[in-house]
């Protein structure tokens, strides 16, 4: 493990250095130099507890000694791989802030795509049941929440740790995801649809599920090797969740409802060949900023 050197004299304990310090190991461990920087303004913020813009533009202010030994062990904990959203506790998504742990994945830019095609899927629609299944954080529900008016969602996962910081979250968001939507998310532990009662069904159902093949090599890699391998791995090639959920789905939808996943961008075909399959109709896959077929989405029934 990289470790941050420690600056005796205080007057180099300051933010210009200390940033200048960190940026050097954290690049010497592996890192993007853009990546480094952003890392190493996150980690002095938190240690600090000043945002960011202060930092910087204060770049000769001194660090108290606390503060800077804080900061020196996060920098060291980053160059050893740990994410930045759990050495913080915290994860924005779709301008929410969200509290992490290593019992949730941590939410990618990727996902809020899923987000959009579910609010444009629910758009002028009022009263809808809207069904997450494995929220993790609970980032897309209590965006979902944030969003839509007068509509019940409700969010299941396997992990109780995960439920348990997905109703965290909803409580410290408190009013932020009831405006200018309910906010009103029921949060359920079980293994995918096994969660609800027999016969619930929903209007909309999205999912971003577990899609990474068990021997992928970047499961060795990066931020991945910290996070929970079952929200992440999945058997067949990954493909093995999506396929369960795409078979059980349409117990669990309404006439017309609609199904949407968030999957590897090398798994679309398999995925609208698994809807038609099973008698989905409106199939379309969505691109990500990226240019990468991600979301994928499907109609239960005829849409005539």
């Amino acid at each position: 493990m990289a470790i941050l050197p420690h600056r005796g004299i205080a007057g180099e304990n300051t933010v210009a250095n200390l940033l200048q310090i960190a940026r050097a190991c954290l690049v010497a461990a592996g890192g993007d130099g853009i990546d480094a920087r952003i890392d190493a303004e996150i980690l002095l913020s938190h240690a600090t507890g000043l945002s960011v813009a202060a930092l910087v533009a204060d770049a000769d202010r001194c660090v108290p000694g606390a503060p800077a030994a804080a900061f020196r062990n996060l920098v060291a904990r980053r160059a050893g791989g740990e994410p930045v959203a759990y050495l913080t506790g915290r994860k924005e998504f779709w301008s929410l802030e969200l509290t992490m742990t290593p019992a949730v994945l941590i939410p990618r830019p990727e996902t809020e795509l899923l987000v959009e095609q579910a609010l444009a899927c629910a758009a002028g629609r009022r009263g809808l049941r809207v069904l997450e299944l494995g929220t993790g954080s609970g980032a897309v529900a209590l965006a979902l929440a944030f969003e839509l008016c007068g509509c019940a969602i409700t969010a299941t996962d396997s992990s109780p740790a995960a439920i348990a910081v997905a109703r965290a979250n909803q409580r410290r968001l408190g009013g932020a995801v009831a405006q200018p939507g309910s906010g009103a998310v029921e949060f359920r532990v079980g293994d995918w649809f096994a969660a609800l009662p027999e016969g619930e069904r929903f209007d909309l159902i999205v999912c971003n599920p577990p899609y990474i093949a068990p021997h992928d090599p970047h499961l060795r890699q990066g931020d991945l090797r910290f996070e929970p391998h079952a929200a992440l791995v999945s058997a067949h090639d990954g493909l093995a969740d999506l396929a369960k959920i795409i078979a059980d789905a349409p117990l669990r939808l309404t006439p017309r409802g609609a199904l949407l996943l968030e999957h590897g961008h090398t798994q679309a075909v398999a995925v609208r060949d698994m809807l038609l399959q099973h008698a989905f109709t409106a199939i379309a896959t969505c691109r990500d900023l990226g240019g990468h077929e991600r979301v994928t989405l499907g109609i239960w029934g005829s849409v005539a």
